[in-house]
């Protein structure tokens, strides 16, 4: 197993293997023994899960704890996919039935039911650039599945849950006094100017000069404006008013009052809303927030000029909406921190978008996926349960 590029003494020993004597070979091959019996020991020492798949989903290694998360039997090594054993994660991450991964990472969280009820985070990262893996599989992509249990994360206790929303109220107020303190400074600046102006100009040609004070300060209480709203909304969500929706509609409502913005920025939207009208019970109001924060991130990560794809998929229990844009995408450093508070990678970002986007889906039954390729685009998927849900028999 490869660990690093820089060649060990062990690699530098590989190279000679042909040159080796009978003594020599039996010692290389109980080194070996012994680094594989290692490296086997620090991987079933982890409490999170970690199997290489296939970019077909077939299982070539998991360790002790995936075995325990997923149900996995030591006939499913080398033979079963990911996709058995987790029902509906092909389709979360929107592979065709013959369909394979593509070299982008992905996060997850999955309610799992088997072999026991727990709620599960999973990441999909690539090998990049693992040429001699390549090589030896002719040609087929691994890829590194890890599985973290957050089943106590999503039951914890009322006191727990209580503590929790007064520490992330204390960050959000943090944040948002720090945001406050920028604009504040710049506006009062300004209106002293206009002050001092006024008091000496009634008609006089520094009109001008006081209409673009005037401006600068508009644009600053805007963007005050939207700051406090964030967070409102974040600290104060309110309990979804559930009625039967039509998701498609709801995107187009949502995409026309943004359709103003989007013509500046010359970004095109196509819409592939597939065969099954998708019929929800949700809140119109909150679900049209979802889709405004998440067609704003797409604009966002763009140049003008872009597009932004919107695929409606569906199986026996969801609906997926997959929000596909052509931007820089994101990195692996960051993927798993997108949905906290204040984490952002864009300039004059607040980092609340995607932190209400996971609390309104989570509230509708829903989960909020992410597939990103640097340099390619974002894909994000939202599922939302289907308003009559069928039930499936376990394999």
């Amino acid at each position: 197993m490869i660990l690093g590029k820089k060649e060990s003494a062990l690699d530098r020993v590989l190279g000679q293997v042909d040159s080796l004597d009978e003594i020599n070979l039996a010692n290389l091959v109980n080194k070996l023994a012994r680094e594989r019996a290692f490296l086997e020991t620090i991987f079933n020492t982890s409490l999170e899960g970690i199997l290489v798949i296939t970019d077909g989903g077939v299982i070539e290694y998991a360790n002790v704890a995936s075995y325990k998360m997923i149900g996995l039997k030591d006939a499913d090594v080398g033979e079963s996919t990911l996709w058995r054993l987790i029902p509906g994660l092909r389709t979360s991450l929107g592979i065709e039935e013959e369909g394979r991964l593509e070299s982008s990472v992905s996060s997850r969280e999955l309610e799992l039911t088997y072999p026991e009820h727990r709620y599960v985070r999973l990441y999909i990262l690539p090998f990049e650039g693992d040429t001699e893996l390549e090589e030896e599989s002719a040609g087929e992509a691994r890829f590194v599945v890890i599985l973290s249990d957050i089943t106590a994360e999503k039951q914890s206790s009322e006191e727990s849950l209580e503590s929790e929303r007064v520490s992330s109220i204390l960050l959000l107020a943090a944040g948002v006094a720090h945001e406050l303190g920028n604009p504040l400074n710049s506006i009062t600046i300004h209106l002293q100017l206009m002050e001092r102006q006024l008091a000496k100009l009634e008609q006089s040609p520094q009109h001008d000069k006081l209409a673009s004070s005037v401006e600068v300060c508009r644009e600053e209480v805007t963007r005050l404006d939207g700051i406090i709203k964030n967070f409102l909304e974040a600290i104060r969500p309110q309990v979804p008013d559930f009625q039967t929706l039509d998701l498609y509609a709801t995107l187009e409502e949502s995409l026309e009052f943004q359709a103003s913005e989007l013509e500046d920025r010359g970004i095109q939207v196509e819409i592939d809303a597939g065969t099954e009208t998708p019929i929800v019970r949700a809140d119109k109001q909150q679900v049209k927030q979802v889709f405004f924060n998440v067609t704003k991130n797409a604009m966002e990560a763009m140049q003008p000029g872009g597009l932004i794809q919107v695929k409606i998929q569906s199986d026996e229990e969801r609906f997926y909406l997959r929000f596909g844009d052509s931007g820089t995408g994101i990195g692996q450093e960051h993927l798993s921190q997108v949905f906290q508070p204040y984490h952002t990678t864009k300039e004059g970002g607040t980092g609340l978008g995607l932190m209400i986007v996971q609390r309104i889906m989570r509230e509708h039954g829903g989960q909020v996926g992410i597939d990103s390729k640097e340099g390619v685009g974002t894909v994000v998927t939202l599922e939302f349960p289907k308003q009559n849900r069928k039930f499936r028999m376990l394999e």
